[in-house]
């Protein structure tokens, strides 16, 4: 997350009395999947670079075979609506992407879990590729659907969760909102750019987070009271179905009507 929550305080049954301590705990756990997704992610980008070294750089063989291209989609290679994800077309490119996910990752992992954290950072990246396989005809390749659908989780957390923030949480989602713009104007003035990747990241992130992503209420506990999510694996496997079932609905769309 870009910031941490500030120490609660609440007052008993809504009444004006002296203000009580509200125990806030979350993971201590290291954020093992953000770094286990960079590892990877970047192991793909050594294969890709081993590859055109050894081709002479004419062939970049997990490209090839990774990326998303619609008409080998529509050939029936669906795992290309998931596998550009793992892929880069330069240094620069992953160095961006690995970035932000470093910047994002370690944040939203402590407060979703590790398995949800997993299932938001692959759903954003599948629903950033569908929509881009569903509007636009040009190859891609890249991590930056799921780090959209990290910024949109992000986001719908600060604001569900706005009273862990106070009077920040407006200028957090100011901000976000800012960053969100800016990305998407310069992916409509710059070429080679799969703005509806993006987009589609965005709403898939959007959707996971809004109906699987933790949300904060005091609630009594052993030491007191204490703030817990009320979003458990009900909600996550809920939150899973509607979001990967929404643009999977889209993609048997697009095959039935080819």
């Amino acid at each position: 997350m870009t910031d941490q929550p500030p120490p609660i305080q609440g007052s008993s049954q809504g009444v004006n009395t002296n203000p009580v301590s509200v125990m806030f705990r979350t993971s201590k756990d290291k954020p093992w999947v953000t770094y286990v997704i960079m590892g990877i992610t970047i192991f793909f980008y050594l294969l890709q670079v081993i590859s055109q070294r050894i081709t002479a750089g004419s062939v970049d063989l997990p490209e090839l075979f990774g990326a998303k291209v619609n008409q080998w989609i529509l050939a029936g290679e669906v795992w290309r609506l998931v596998t550009p994800i793992l892929l880069h077309g330069s240094l620069l490119h992953i160095s961006f992407n690995m970035y932000a996910l470093f910047a994002l990752g370690p944040g939203l992992e402590k407060y979703y879990g590790h398995k949800r954290f997993f299932w938001l950072y692959l759903i954003g990246g599948y629903a950033g590729n569908v929509l881009s396989f569903l509007f636009s005809p040009a190859a891609s390749i890249g991590a930056s659907t799921a780090i959209f659908g990290l910024v949109a989780a992000e986001s719908i957390f600060i604001y569900r969760n706005r009273m862990l923030f106070g009077e920040r949480a407006r200028s957090m989602l100011i901000n976000m909102g800012f960053v969100v713009i800016v990305n998407l104007t310069f992916g409509i003035v710059q070429t080679g750019i799969d703005n509806w990747g993006h987009l589609g990241g965005l709403i898939g992130g959007a959707v996971f987070a809004w109906f699987a992503g933790p949300v904060y209420k005091i609630q009594p506990g052993i030491a007191g009271l204490e703030l817990k999510d009320i979003h458990g694996k009900n909600e996550a496997v809920w939150g899973a179905l509607w979001s990967a079932g929404l643009f999977t609905a889209i993609v048997i769309g697009k095959f039935l009507v080819k």
